[in-house]
């Protein structure tokens, strides 16, 4: 008989840990969007539980954002860049995330897996709970803008404001 499988079971399985980056890549301006994205999948590891051969699947499920200022966010993606979301530079994003202060950030994103284990017959059992993997830090250094209204460019007056 198959046994039931706890995540005490599956202690010696990990998933691996997210990646993490940001656009723009380091950096952020104070008061803009700065997006993160985070990427995890579902993986498949062989392996021997109970004295049994399994497959286990860790399949990502929620993705909490440490911002780094004191905020944090909860998603079920990992998000998505701005190019792959058709959006310039500054858009707000399902995982963006707007720095009202200048300073460096330190980022870092949790995922939460399901785990199913499969005991060579084809069918994934759930297994109760929930894994999480977490990404090192991702320094985010959130800068201030400044624009100025100009009447020339700085290649026609290099004397200009902002040349």
């Amino acid at each position: 008989m198959i046994p039931d499988v706890t995540l005490a079971d599956l202690a010696s399985f990990r998933p691996a840990a997210p990646r993490l980056t940001g656009q723009p890549t380091g950096f952020g301006i104070a008061g803009m969007p700065a997006n993160l994205v985070a990427a995890a999948s579902v993986q498949s590891i062989p392996g021997t539980v109970l004295d049994w051969d399994v497959t286990v699947r860790f399949t990502p499920v929620a993705f909490e954002f440490t911002h780094g200022d004191g905020t944090t966010a909860v998603h079920t993606t990992g998000g998505a860049t701005w190019e792959q979301l058709g959006q310039p530079q500054f858009s707000p994003t399902t995982t963006s995330h707007v720095y009202r202060e200048r300073g460096t950030y330190t980022v870092a994103v949790a995922v939460s897996y399901a785990a199913a284990v499969d005991f060579g017959n084809g069918t994934w059992r759930p297994v109760p709970g929930y894994v999480t993997a977490t990404s090192g830090g991702y320094e985010v250094q959130v800068l201030e803008a400044r624009t100025a209204l100009v009447d020339k460019t700085c290649i026609e007056d290099p004397n200009g404001p902002g040349c």
